[in-house]
């Protein structure tokens, strides 16, 4: 069906979305949150490399910091590593410590063990396709309050997905530092602040789908 009446129709819904100011309102609330987690997530980031390597021994200012953490990295060692390590922080021998690791993969080590050739494209599509389910997604919402672990988790994922990517454009490897582990019997995958805001994000994600299916099945009619 076409003529001028669909397009007269069409034209004043797609301009009244352009400045729909509830719209706005929820795209500021949702990058700004996720901006917000990916400035702590990169702080935290740096300090960890300030205490946990050598990298950062001899900087005087935060501007070489800056440039050491973000311009190319270094060479990998015999280790391994691009960025020297020091003595891991203890909390817990059994339980935790602050150690510094690199993942080339994604979270918790995922897919480390592909080519570099196929993993630094495969993760740039994967980030900006997040990117842009999770706004499509966040902007269908209502904002009810069945809704609130979706309008929280979403913001989580985002910007935990983004910290991490803001590594990989920097330097080709994520940084990690917490490790915890159950004694010598086993240890979880280093994991860093965004890693934990993705999970989080996720975990809150399966409760918003559980509640929001329990509360359809109790509205609809037997």
């Amino acid at each position: 069906m076409t003529g001028p009446g669909v397009e007269e129709v069409v034209a004043p819904r797609t301009h009244s979305l352009a400045r729909d100011p509830a719209l706005l309102r929820k795209l500021v609330i949702l990058y700004g949150c996720a901006v917000a987690l990916v400035l702590v997530d990169q702080w935290v980031k740096y300090e960890m490399v300030g205490l946990l390597t050598t990298r950062f021994d001899g900087l005087t200012t935060v501007g070489e910091r800056l440039r050491a953490l973000y311009g190319p990295a270094p060479a990998p060692g015999l280790d391994g590593m691009h960025f020297q390590q020091k003595a891991p922080i203890v909390f817990s021998p059994n339980f935790l410590m602050l150690r510094y690791a690199e993942n080339p993969g994604a979270a918790f080590g995922l897919f480390r063990r592909l080519p570099p050739g196929a993993r630094g494209p495969l993760f740039h599509l994967v980030s900006i396709g997040a990117v842009v389910l999770i706004t499509m997604y966040y902007l269908r919402l209502r904002g009810t309050k069945e809704e609130r672990w979706a309008l929280v988790g979403l913001p989580l994922v985002l910007g935990g997905a983004l910290g991490n990517w803001v590594d990989r454009l920097a330097r080709g490897f994520v940084i990690d530092f917490i490790e915890a582990h159950w004694k010598d019997v086993y240890t979880w995958p280093s994991f860093n602040v965004a890693d934990s805001a993705i999970v989080v994000g996720v975990i809150l994600l399966l409760i918003d789908g559980m509640v929001r299916r329990e509360r359809k099945a109790t509205t609809t009619p037997g």
